[in-house]
């Protein structure tokens, strides 16, 4: 595969669906063809249209540069001489990554556009951005494990916390964590079921009760605890833990998102005008 000619094939389609959108009457954008000059000089000419406007025939002969350099201004200057051998022809230079100054000034003073053409880069299709602040609101419901219990059933819980940490920089790696597990005395335990019994295996309440039992304002009141002597959790890990309180807290967190709208998918190509700056997005065709 040719990759110079791929790229002439490239623009000639880019082109194509430029002067398909314009109000004039136009031939098709064709490419490979060859122009005799004044001179009687056959010039090979990369893309080239004809098109009218009011009555009045235009001419562009397209110059390709599939280079990954700036392109100098002795490639410039080779175009002029076609298109100065050439009747009333306009000329277009396209190529990927640039001109150099000496290209662009002389480009400019004899009326030749300097266009960069490629397909979008990354970040290249991004069309706008929404910034969401949301306002994250978590309650927790926590625990403090008899501490003598899990020593007499050589648990350790020190360890328990520290892997907590340990998951939570893993999860939110750019957020400092509001509570720091290894120095907590409460911790979250996953449990079996909702139940919490005593020594006997008795019901005592359940967690949901207390979760109703919760005071009315209790977001603002930051935590609450319930307290008590004999109590156990079938915890998923452990089996039964005997707690001596559960406590509830309340975490707010406020966090800012910026959503990026990237249309690089849906767009085959960006043309920019080396001189203005201005960049237009060809689309995709996905009929």
């Amino acid at each position: 595969m040719n990759l110079n000619i791929e790229y002439e094939k490239f623009t000639q389609e880019v082109y194509q669906e430029l002067v398909n959108t314009d109000v004039v009457k136009t031939t098709e954008v064709k490419h490979n063809i060859k122009l005799t000059g004044k001179s009687g000089q056959e010039h090979q000419i990369d893309v080239y249209w004809e098109y009218e406007i009011a009555g009045v025939g235009h001419k562009v002969a397209i110059e390709c540069k599939n280079y990954n350099s700036a392109v100098t201004i002795g490639k410039v200057r080779d175009f002029f001489g076609v298109l100065y051998d050439l009747n009333n022809v306009a000329g277009i230079m396209v190529t990927k990554i640039g001109y150099q100054e000496g290209a662009k000034k002389f480009a400019s003073y004899y009326g030749i556009n300097l266009m960069e053409l490629r397909t979008p880069n990354e970040g290249e299709g991004i069309i706008g951005e929404t910034i969401l602040n949301f306002d994250i609101q978590v309650r927790h419901r926590l625990f403090l494990v008899d501490e003598e219990w899990a020593k007499a059933k050589n648990l350790n819980f020190q360890r328990y916390k520290d892997n907590l940490d340990f998951m939570s920089n893993l999860d939110w790696p750019s957020r400092k964590p509001h509570i720091q597990w290894s120095n907590s005395t409460h911790i979250p335990l996953g449990t079996k079921d909702e139940k919490i019994r005593d020594g006997k295996g008795q019901t005592i309440t359940t967690l949901d009760e207390l979760d109703r039992k919760l005071p009315e304002n209790f977001e603002k009141d930051s935590d609450f605890t319930f307290n008590f002597q004999d109590a156990y959790v079938d915890t998923t890990y452990w089996g039964p833990v005997k707690i001596k309180e559960v406590k509830y807290t309340h975490e707010r967190d406020n966090q800012t998102t910026i959503i990026s709208i990237d249309a690089q998918y849906f767009i085959k190509a960006i043309l920019k005008d080396a001189k203005s700056g201005e960049i237009k997005l060809i689309a995709k065709n996905l009929g």
